[in-house]
């Protein structure tokens, strides 16, 4: 069995994060893939943590070397995933979460289709999503606006998503999402299918 991949898309302010920090803790063997990012670091977010922070001149430099394997452009700022990152963790065999917006889904998507598992996370509505980004205190007018606007337009990328969970209530949502991540360690397409079936015949010898 070798490792797989969950990706978590959806709005801003959807509970993505928090979600994922249960997921960490309750799934044995899964790990949390860190983007890397030129956006500012938030008042309660940890560097090597929460994302890696760089700069944009950094970053494009990291793009015309390779090291991504997928990254966008959202808001304004950059945002990458590390391709070396990734091929360890699933080397490993590990439940790799990633926390990436639809433009770098459809990317990753095109490149690691099999070993991909992913859910679109969002709110009942769009009132719900802007009352959510105003209690969380960390954005201006003008940035919740901006985030409203480009949660509408992803959600047309919905349909691409394998699942869709709705985050009206917390538990219902992470048990939904739980359920999914299992999963994904069983998909048959993960399994070296020829060598199992010879030492599963072998074994009735």
């Amino acid at each position: 069995m070798s490792g797989a991949l969950l990706v978590i898309s959806g709005p801003s302010g959807a509970g993505k994060s928090s979600i994922i920090r249960e997921l960490l803790k309750q799934i044995p063997n899964s790990v949390f893939s860190i983007s890397t990012t030129t956006r500012e670091k938030r008042e309660n977010e940890i560097d090597g943590v929460n994302y890696h922070f760089t700069d944009k001149k950094s970053f494009k430099k990291e793009i015309k070397n390779g090291a991504f394997l997928e990254w966008a452009n959202v808001h304004g700022n950059f945002y990458g995933t590390s391709l070396k990152q990734i091929i360890k963790f699933v080397d490993e065999g590990k439940l790799v979460i990633l926390d990436i917006d639809v433009q770098g889904y459809m990317i990753l998507k095109k490149r690691l289709k099999c070993r991909i598992t992913s859910i679109f996370l969002t709110t009942k509505n769009i009132d719900d999503l802007k009352t959510r980004l105003l209690l969380r205190q960390s954005d201006s007018e003008a940035d919740i606006e901006k985030r409203l606007k480009n949660a509408i337009a992803e959600m047309a990328y919905m349909k691409r998503y394998k699942y869709l969970v709705i985050n009206d209530d917390f538990k219902t949502a992470l048990a939904q999402t739980l359920n999914i991540a299992r999963a994904a360690f069983n998909k048959r397409s993960l399994v070296k299918t020829d060598k199992f079936i010879q030492e599963w015949i072998k074994s009735a010898k």
